[in-house]
């Protein structure tokens, strides 16, 4: 148009704005819909930054394991490698090879265990990093609500306690096996069962995740071809146990993989319930057992496989069983391993 001024068409909003735009509209919703929960888990995360360093500062460190932690892996450090002579406040040390090199690391970064500020400070990291870890993993689901994020982590008084009030080694083998469970469900099968070894060379309660293992492996891969990666599990416990195997080998494999173990009624949580003598009685731990055996028993036979198959049909290579394998989701190696 002549000697006229030509208006510029408005343009379409950019994606930014447009995700805004819908955020603000679905405000009621964001606790609720799976499509924000990346945006939820973020903000809880950095939340905890600031609360886990607020317990720190704030609430009183309860000392119950991390001195004895710290005398049973000096113990080592002065040339002790017999496992039946290593001892702290709490008694013999009962944990696995790996957990005396880790705590050595952080023998020597806490200045011999005395600088306990740090010690907690560096539990906090151990913390985040397992956060980001399992919120990763039901992210991945897809169906777990935003707002069961709260109840995961800032609702749980016990997870901070045991992380950065107590100093446990259960986070470091958590912090692991959550590692491990990521890289199986990014198909990374070798590298997370190295990683999975380790957690077990921490602390041994992390075998009661070895069943669902063996049965996504064998699922995915057969029985013969899970053989290396049961071996590379199996190396890695021997490599990391060999100076002390080679010392006092059936002290070592007595002490840090002792099944027969007798817990102490006073530190239970899960049983408090229960009168004391009950809970020291061996035929109820052999109950306890049987009832575990017989769950996965019942796993087996009714949900770890097809039906009209044979849990023996498992065994063969997937590309030589009667029905397709399927392909293994996130859903069935969460699941594997809850079990």
């Amino acid at each position: 148009m002549a000697g006229g001024v030509r208006r510029k068409s408005p343009g379409s909003p950019s994606p930014l704005w447009g995700k805004l735009h819908t955020l603000w509209q679905d405000k009621h919703l964001v606790l609720f819909k799976t499509e924000y929960t990346l945006l939820v888990v973020s903000v809880l995360w950095f939340l905890e930054i600031g609360f886990n360093a607020w317990v720190i500062q704030k609430v009183a460190y309860t000392e119950i394991d991390w001195k004895a932690y710290m005398d049973e892996v000096e113990g080592v450090i002065n040339g002790t490698y017999d496992y039946t002579e290593l001892k702290g406040d709490t008694g013999p040390l009962v944990y696995p090879a790996g957990f005396v090199y880790i705590f050595t690391v952080l023998y020597y970064i806490t200045s011999h265990g005395v600088n306990i500020r740090l010690a907690q400070y560096l539990f906090a990291a151990f913390y985040l990093i397992t956060l980001l870890l399992v919120f990763r993993i039901y992210h991945r689901t897809k169906k777990v609500p935003p707002y069961v994020f709260f109840f995961v982590c800032c609702a749980s008084y016990r997870i901070h306690s045991i992380f950065v009030l107590r100093l446990f080694n259960d986070p470091v083998a958590m912090m692991l096996l959550f590692g491990a469970i990521n890289l199986f469900m990014d198909g990374h099968w070798t590298l997370g069962c190295g990683l999975y070894s380790l957690a077990v060379s921490v602390k041994m309660n992390v075998l009661l995740f070895a069943p669902g293992l063996l049965f996504l492996l064998i699922s995915e891969f057969g029985l013969i071809r899970t053989i290396p990666k049961l071996s590379l599990c199996a190396g890695i416990q021997l490599l990391l146990g060999l100076p002390f195997l080679l010392e006092n080998p059936v002290g070592y494999m007595s002490q840090a993989f002792d099944l027969g173990r007798q817990f102490m009624f006073k530190w239970t949580v899960n049983w408090r319930f229960l009168p004391e003598w009950l809970f020291l009685d061996r035929y109820f731990h052999l109950i306890l057992l049987a009832s575990h055996l017989l769950a996965l028993l019942l796993f087996a036979l009714r949900r770890w496989k097809r039906p009209g198959e044979s849990i023996f049909d498992l065994l063969k290579d997937p590309s030589k069983r009667k029905a397709p394998a399927q392909k293994t989701t996130v859903d069935h190696i969460l699941f594997s391993h809850l079990v």
